[in-house]
């Protein structure tokens, strides 16, 4: 099958990793298309008009005149395009295991992804643009992200219980959630250490999307410092 969409990624951000990581295991084809945040390539005229107008990434284009930013909506809009060779698992046709899905996709734009991404912004990508850390404010934010990994821990795996967010079977809500509790390591901070529910189901996670998980975060573990 020839591919009907370009991808346009850098594998340092989170959101890329998990739909990359989806449309590997999916296999569905696309035409790969790296953007170098770094050299802010997201932010070019020609990205802003032909890519996408929120100057971010992911992002996908398809055919002449569709273009479809934020990995979620992507996400979705996959699931729904390719419905006939998607495994029902990623996103469920089954109305209340979708709306299970659904609900951790929504629940984490305030919450892992609001506390994972900020405090990886502020302590880890804000000096590499010259920008000064406040160490008050960053053990605050260090503190919120805390709070919410060990919500996550207490809340979403239960002993015995399921063995992905929204069930016995993984989904697109674990990649989502896996790729952005990875991302502090960027900062030396291990979400493993003390959450032996999370660390088991980010296992999990891990062993059933391989070789790609690796492959995904390969550029990410380049740049962490070694954590234990």
């Amino acid at each position: 099958m020839a591919a009907r969409f370009r991808l346009y990624y850098d594998l340092i951000s989170q959101p890329c990793r998990a739909l990359y990581i989806f449309l590997e295991q999916a296999e569905i084809p696309y035409q790969k298309c790296p953007v170098a945040l770094r050299k802010w390539e997201h932010t070019s005229a020609d990205f802003l008009q032909n890519v996408n107008r929120f100057g971010k990434v992911p992002a996908i284009v398809e055919g002449p005149d569709f273009k479809l930013a934020e990995s979620v909506a992507i996400l979705r809009y996959l699931c729904r395009e390719y419905s006939s060779s998607v495994a029902d698992h990623w996103y469920p046709r089954d109305s209340r295991q979708r709306a299970r899905v659904d609900e951790y996709l929504e629940w984490q734009h305030a919450n892992t992804r609001a506390h994972c991404t900020g405090y990886v912004r502020y302590v880890w990508r804000g000096p590499l643009r010259g920008e000064k850390v406040d160490k008050r404010v960053a053990e605050n934010m260090r503190l919120e992200m805390i709070r919410c990994l060990d919500f996550i821990e207490s809340n979403l795996f239960e002993e015995g219980g399921d063995q992905f967010i929204a069930g016995s079977q993984i989904s697109i809500a674990d990649l989502v959630a896996v790729c952005e509790i990875e991302q502090p390591k960027l900062t030396g901070y291990n979400a493993r250490i003390g959450r032996p529910k999370l660390a088991a189901w980010m296992q999990r996670v891990k062993e059933y999307t391989q070789p790609h998980y690796d492959e995904a975060h390969k550029v990410l573990n380049h740049f962490a410092p070694t954590v234990t």
